[in-house]
């Protein structure tokens, strides 16, 4: 009888503060806790949530470029030093644990060693086409399950007859106990804050956020952009902000923002790229946050129209403004809609999160593909 739980080898591309190492952070934490010893490959020279797991850790290269043809460079090589980096574990009993579709060299690497793997897909939006295309047939053959973070993602990119599980995301057990102390307030010193988090892509609707902030000059709005402090500097000094606009760099730590926004926004452009769960929202839903999100995707499996907020298109400005303006001059509302938003955080708890992941790995027969 197996008395230890097989090591899982975690790949994830690249390491920093956005959604998608948050969640991988957390299921390698809860698969430690229960016993399974974890190692993490991830890309060097960049600070991010695995960080935080206390794990050994490896490394291969990789830098993320904006012009797209050394970035796709950049992608390959990684991919080609990481399949040979994984070959090591040919004589072990181990599992491996993929996050995203991107690290395919890890997946390769595996079905070669013939090491069962687990996909956690976060995304839908790869580009350009032909490398979604390639990675889903590299998944299609090389999975052995797939984690999808709603059922949005679940819908929309299943791949082929592989094993598929729908895993919505969490929040950190100490995130939402230091949330829960947060006292909501419809405004702070006088001041109506609307804050939008996310990375600096033109799809998150930053231009977006710019202009509606410009059409309202009575509100305080706060922007916090998962790039350097240099990035900020250089893109906006060339581009005028508005006075009631405040744009900061990749934090760490988001409780001060959180705790003095009185809306949150997601203005991901539909157009462009269709979010696939919202992470950002159920963040400022634990703190009590009304929200505004996008009218398609996952978003819609967390935000209720007048329940915890509004669902609404960053193309429909006119709808768009009409309740930014209702709910900055309506605070018995928005603390209705903040009770809303509270409910239903509490709905997506850690316990459903850990058991079925920790079951899906406890399942695999010593990491080994029939």
């Amino acid at each position: 009888m197996k008395t230890t739980k097989s090591k899982i080898v975690a790949v994830h591309l690249l390491n920093d503060f956005s959604g998608s190492p948050l969640v991988f952070s957390q299921a390698l934490n809860a698969l430690k806790a229960s016993g399974h010893p974890i190692v993490i490959h991830t890309s060097e020279g960049r600070s991010g949530f695995l960080d935080q797991v206390e794990a050994q850790k490896n490394y291969f290269p990789y830098q993320f470029y904006s012009n797209v043809i050394m970035r796709l460079m950049a992608f390959t090589y990684s991919q080609v030093f990481l399949f040979f980096q994984l070959m090591k574990y040919r004589k072990e009993d181990v599992i491996f644990y993929v996050n995203t579709l991107l690290p395919f060299g890890a997946a390769l690497a595996a079905f070669c060693m013939k090491k069962q793997t687990i996909y956690h897909v976060h995304e839908s939006y790869i580009k350009p086409a032909p490398l979604k295309f390639f990675l889903r047939w590299v998944a299609s053959f090389t999975a052995d399950t797939i984690f999808y973070v709603s059922n949005y993602l679940y819908q929309k990119e299943k791949i082929g007859k592989v094993n598929a599980c729908v895993l919505h995301n969490v929040l950190p057990e100490g995130f939402v106990d230091r949330a829960a102390k947060n006292e909501y307030l419809p405004t702070n010193n006088g001041k109506f804050t609307v804050l939008m988090v996310c990375s600096f892509k033109e799809y998150k609707g930053v231009p977006q956020f710019v202009k509606l902030a410009e059409r309202h000059p009575n509100l305080n709005f706060e922007l916090v952009l998962n790039t350097s402090m240099e990035e900020v500097n250089n893109h906006f000094s060339s581009n005028k902000t508005p006075l009631n606009l405040t744009v900061f760099s990749v934090q760490k730590d988001l409780d001060s923002f959180y705790s003095r926004a009185n809306l949150v926004v997601n203005l991901t452009d539909p157009k462009q790229c269709i979010e696939t769960f919202g992470m950002t929202l159920l963040e400022a839903m634990s703190y009590g946050v009304p929200v505004i999100a996008p009218t398609q995707g996952g978003p819609t499996e967390l935000v209720e129209e007048t329940k915890n907020g509004f669902q609404i298109d960053v193309h429909d400005e006119a709808t768009l403004d009409f309740r930014l303006s209702f709910l900055s001059l309506n605070p018995e509302f928005l603390q209705q809609l903040s009770s809303g938003a509270r409910e239903t955080a509490k709905r997506f708890g850690s316990d459903t999160f850990k058991n079925t992941l920790i079951n899906v790995f406890d399942s695999c027969n010593n990491g080994v593909r029939n």
